[in-house]
């Protein structure tokens, strides 16, 4: 009994809260008076360890915050930011992308763009890069995507002077200006700020003449800085884009999209390297070069290696007018700014239109003014020889060089007065960090591709887009020429039995999504063998289009690229001579189908003269009204001998550029 007792008491000791157990009592009368029914407590060594551990865990992840922040330039945070917005859309899509939730599935788009486009511009640096490069192939994503991707703007806050005086004396080992500076003159405040770095104006020390005497030359340069965090970055946010995309191809969304991550990856770790810019600029100046319908309209600025590191790369500085600052390009043109929907002085951008892809950030933390001193006189050509040699630019880099710049924002495209000869405009094109390489069978097949859609060859682009992993030759040709294309030409007409007729059923929204979705997997039937360069060639395309387009599309920008296709073929020089003549002879063909449309533009052209030429000799014929009913009637002309001449149904408006 007493040794029971002892345990019973040392058992008590380490747990006391057995003291407050309610006591159980045999009799029925209930408990006794004085018995207690305290619930158990507790202890209060327990609560201190309990503060003392959420303590430590407070204190720890403040840590790694701070640690993040200072020294990781955020890149855990903006990771744990991406998978947990990735992680909610795909449950929102789970949950909600159901038959039942059918007239829901607009706000749920609605709701998934927000998110992406807030992270997008929460994380910047390269998230803008990516989303700018889903954006340009968004066709078949759902509208608010297409919207919400289409106005993600690459402009960011500058980084402070002492950050770039940092950076200067890591990669050059000299500050940027001062006693013993790289620059004679280094003006502080950048002229321009996007995601992966900034410009800065400098003056170059002077040389130092034959006579020993400093020469009054003045070189001005344009000097890019690549900020620090950016490459800090670089691999959390590439490793974090490869998880999301895997994520959405097998969890979420079920389509394939994960094939593109490498190929990507792969040239936004290029856009890092000013080395390998530098040696983009001078490829490209040797290729204009040796150009004769375009060395003198374009010109490539001379980059300075001496003073270039992969973090730092400084170039000519060319005084110009950028094709961003639209009233400057119509005053140095001589032209009224033209009140039109293309305009983006007080009217509203389709939201889908190629033109919102070029537009500039509202937000802009900088904007740089034009720094060209307007001649005189007007420059030659009007707005027509600027864009006409702007498609002419990216279509030779297609279809000839092979070498294609794949950022043709109009921020990185300035006008001038041509040095030889300042009556006329030359194109100066900068930003030279992201390049593909057009590998030959591809350029081949490429050229194929575009004849036979321009000769609306349903059987030419199959064969293409069949050798490439891809099906749908309609929809390629409406990606490829950015129009609805419908191909007829060698195409089997489907036997329509006697009295059949094709119900008309409106699809719901779950059915549309499942519509397109289908549609798509039929498209990339192979990703394996489509050829990736298209994800970057379609980006390249989409912004030419756009900076037609907010000019009021004043050339044929589909003509003028198919016919550098059609002469790059001839011109291989790797051909037989055979090969060459019969390559020469479809050069003819194609030349032949394009003057048969503009000999229908001139005479409606003419038409239109004539018309004007009665109302003003007061013979009839109709005014104003009868003007615009007119170039109604003209459009139609239009797309009615493209759907009976060259097998392509057009949608109203798509010769606008």
């Amino acid at each position: 009994m007493l040794s029971l007792y002892l345990r019973s008491s040392r058992c008590l000791k380490r747990n006391p809260g057995l003291e407050s157990i309610p006591q159980r009592h045999s009799s029925s009368s209930g408990p006794s008076k004085g018995s207690t029914f305290n619930l158990p407590r507790t202890p209060p060594g327990r609560l201190k360890r309990y503060a003392r551990r959420t303590g430590y865990l407070l204190a720890g992840l403040g840590t790694v915050y701070v640690v993040d922040k200072q020294y990781n330039a955020s890149s855990i945070i903006r990771n744990l930011r991406t998978l947990w917005t990735c992680a909610v859309i795909t449950l929102d899509y789970k949950w909600n992308f159901t038959p039942e939730k059918t007239e829901f599935i607009p706000q749920l788009h609605e709701r998934v763009a927000d998110r992406m486009f807030d992270l997008m511009t929460s994380n910047g640096g390269l998230y803008i890069k990516i989303g700018q490069a889903i954006g340009a192939n968004a066709a078949l994503l759902p509208k608010p995507m297409q919207v919400k991707f289409a106005s993600l703007f690459d402009d960011a806050p500058q980084i402070p002077y002492a950050v770039v005086h940092d950076v200067f004396v890591s990669e050059l080992g000299q500050p940027p200006s001062g006693p013993g500076g790289v620059f004679e003159i280094f003006e502080e405040n950048a002229v321009a700020s996007a995601s992966i770095a900034q410009v800065h104006k400098a003056k170059l020390w002077p040389r130092i003449g034959a006579d020993g005497q400093p020469e009054k030359e003045e070189r001005w340069v344009a000097v890019k800085v690549q900020k620090p965090d950016v490459s800090i970055q670089m691999e959390w946010d590439l490793g974090a884009y490869r998880v999301v995309m895997w994520m959405f191809e097998h969890w979420a969304f079920d389509l394939p999209v994960y094939f593109v991550v490498d190929f990507i990856s792969d040239h936004l770790r290029q856009e890092l390297d000013f080395i390998r810019e530098a040696n983009n600029a001078r490829l490209t100046a040797e290729f204009v070069a040796k150009e004769p319908l375009l060395r003198d309209k374009v010109y490539i600025p001379k980059v300075y290696p001496e003073y270039s590191t992969k973090k730092v790369m400084t170039a000519e500085w060319i005084d110009g007018v950028r094709l961003s600052d639209k009233p400057g390009i119509f005053r140095l043109m001589g032209q009224p700014l033209p009140e039109t929907p293309h305009s983006t002085h007080g009217t509203t951008i389709d939201p889908l239109s190629a033109t919102l892809l070029v537009g500039s950030s509202p937000n802009s933390h900088t904007t740089p003014a034009s720094s060209l001193v307007m001649p005189l006189k007007p420059l030659k050509g009007g707005v027509k020889s600027i864009m006409q040699t702007m498609v002419e630019l990216f279509s030779a880099q297609m279809f000839e060089w092979g070498w294609v710049h794949c950022d043709p924002h109009p921020g990185n495209v300035l006008v001038r007065p041509r040095p030889s000869d300042p009556s006329k405009p030359q194109l100066v094109l900068i930003d030279h960090g992201l390049y593909v390489r057009v590998p030959e069978d591809f350029k081949r097949d490429w050229v194929r591709l575009w004849r036979a859609m321009l000769a609306g060859d349903y059987q030419g682009v199959d064969a293409v887009t069949r050798g490439w992993g891809m099906g749908l030759p309609d929809l390629m040709a409406s990606f490829t020429l950015m129009r609805p294309t419908i191909l007829t030409k060698g195409r089997k007409k489907k036997e329509k039995k006697e009295g059949e007729q094709k119900e008309e059923k409106t699809l719901t929204q779950y059915e549309m999504s499942v519509v397109m979705k289908a549609k798509l997997k039929e498209f990339l039937t192979d990703t394996d063998r489509m050829p990736k360069v298209l994800i970057f060639l379609t980006r390249n395309m989409r912004m030419v289009q756009g900076n037609n387009q907010s000019f009021g599309s004043p050339v044929n920008r589909i003509k003028i690229t198919g016919f550098w296709a059609s002469r790059s073929a001839f011109r291989d020089t790797n051909l037989t001579l055979n090969e060459r003549l019969k390559e020469w002879y479809h050069h003819l063909t194609f030349r032949a189908i394009m003057l048969s449309l503009d000999l229908v533009f001139w005479k409606s052209r003419f038409l239109m003269w004539l018309r004007d030429l009665r109302v003003r000799m007061h013979l009839g014929g109709g005014g104003a009204k009868s003007m615009g009913g007119f170039e109604e009637e003209l459009e139609k002309t239009m797309r009615e001998f493209a759907k009976d001449n060259l097998g392509v149904d057009v949608a109203e408006g798509a010769f606008a550029g």
